[in-house]
């Protein structure tokens, strides 16, 4: 896909690869070593990924973790795939963020991925 800004990504950026997935720095981070973790194929839909994809794409997501852990040692973090444009999803072509959590970068971290939704992030 010419327009696919992940279809498209500069073989230099890419932090660490698979047979079917690739990891890169985002763009606009939410924290230091923020990484995506990219499926190669084009689909929007992470349902839509074959189970060798699925499979492939998770075991990439462990590498980058162990990877952010080595070079940012990270006491936490944050996994999440946006699906569909009513999740908040930017760019049709799936993609896992894997957010390094520091102590103290946020207030109050309860609920984590929760927060998607602000006022039922606190329980």
């Amino acid at each position: 896909m010419k327009e696919c800004p992940f279809c498209n990504v500069n073989d230099s950026a890419i932090i660490l690869e698979s047979k079917y997935s690739f990891a890169v720095y985002d763009k606009f981070p939410v924290n230091k070593g923020h990484l995506l973790i990219i499926p190669k194929s084009h689909i929007s839909n992470y349902f839509a990924l074959t189970q060798n994809e699925k499979n492939d794409i998770w075991k990439l997501t462990d590498k980058a973790s162990e990877f952010l852990t080595e070079k940012y040692s990270p006491s936490g973090f944050n996994i999440g795939i946006n699906v569909n444009k009513s999740a908040g999803q930017t760019i049709p072509h799936v993609h896992i963020h894997l957010i390094p959590r520091y102590k103290n970068d946020a207030k109050d971290p309860t609920g984590g991925v929760r927060g998607v939704i602000p006022e039922k992030q606190k329980y």
